[in-house]
């Protein structure tokens, strides 16, 4: 049996295309070429049109709205975390009216959906029972449900969590273990019909940072993620209700890290959007010389554009404001025109 071969397109943007560019996922940017990966050649590029006729319509193809968010184009993700241990704003938004508050903050400084979530996943974090998670999540949920419209996330590994969760008014399932935690939470979001965000990580969060290790980071986890779409599927979620996340920073030294943003367009050939999350992470933090979390904004708005630059579709940030801004600017320089949008 041969190896698999994977096609990462080579990603552009403005309004003057050549006649073979083709455009990714419906949306505004586009590409000519692909770079072909596998595990036991050298990297090699191939002309778009070249390219096997399944896996170019996987990577052209429209992503149609999930939670009612526009896959056509970049969507900011708020995070909210109703926990007294998380890594950069731990203990902050605890209290039910302080999260509350918070949430309605972002939402006024341009946050599409918002990101709940009553465990940590930082490394090192303990476990939360599901009684406590969802005291923590379900009241601050429904509260924000009364007081706005936008999507709401319930960020969670537990079936019983996120039932509670949609039930008081959640829109999404987002699984930083893809159902490997809990496959029950397959279930839960089928039947709600929901859609899912499933993501990468390598072990719990106990132990994940103590030797992360891959036979090559981004083929590895892509064929993760590839085999986690189709239980979902097999479990009755509809395909195009599914987003995924390649984890950064989730059991990932800093070179892992790089290497999925360097070569993050590799995932839209599973032909689901892609989510990153990667705002005030150890990473930028080491990079960019700042042990503090909280001032770790320009690291985070650099890599948020990177991911920009290669199509992601939703980008999960602490700093919506801030993020909006660059964001806007970049798209605005990039395709060579303004559009004001309220």
């Amino acid at each position: 049996m041969s190896e698999p071969i994977y096609h990462r397109p080579l990603i552009q943007h403005g309004r003057t295309r050549p006649d073979t560019a083709v455009t990714l996922a419906g949306g505004p940017l586009w590409f000519t070429h692909v770079e072909i990966l596998s595990r036991v050649a050298t990297p090699r590029i191939m002309a778009a049109i070249d390219i096997p006729h399944e896996v170019l319509d996987r990577l052209t193809k429209p992503r149609v709205d999930i939670a009612g968010l526009d896959m056509g184009r970049v969507n900011l993700m708020g995070i909210l975390n109703v926990t007294p241990d998380s890594f950069s704003d731990g203990g902050k938004f605890e209290r039910a009216d302080a999260a509350i508050e918070h949430a309605l903050a972002m939402i006024g400084a341009g946050a599409d959906i918002l990101d709940i979530g009553g465990e940590s996943t930082r490394p090192g974090a303990a476990y939360v029972a599901p009684k406590d998670e969802i005291a923590r999540t379900a009241p601050v949920i429904a509260a924000l449900r009364q007081a706005c419209t936008v999507p709401i996330s319930i960020d969670t590994r537990k079936a019983d969590v996120a039932a509670a969760a949609l039930n008081a008014g959640a829109t999404l399932v987002n699984d930083v273990y893809a159902f490997t935690h809990d496959p029950d939470l397959a279930n839960v979001t089928a039947v709600a019909g929901a859609p899912v965000c499933l993501m990468h990580a390598q072990g719990d969060p106990e132990v994940m940072q103590d030797n992360p290790n891959y036979s090559d980071v981004i083929l590895d986890v892509y064929d993760f993620l590839n085999d986690r779409i189709e239980v979902a599927v097999s479990a009755g979620i509809a395909r195009d209700q599914i987003m995924i996340d390649p984890g950064i920073g989730f059991g990932k030294t800093i070179d892992h890290n790089l290497q999925i943003m360097n070569r993050i367009s590799l995932f839209h050939s599973l032909g689901c959007p892609i989510l990153l999350g990667a705002s005030r992470k150890r990473f930028i933090g080491t990079i960019g010389k700042e042990p503090k979390a909280d001032e770790r904004l320009g690291g985070s708005i650099a890599v948020a554009l990177a991911g920009a630059a290669q199509g992601v579709q939703i980008i999960r940030v602490h700093d919506i404001k801030q993020t909006k801004q660059a964001l806007d600017l970049w798209q605005a320089v990039s395709s060579g025109e303004y559009r004001d949008v309220p």
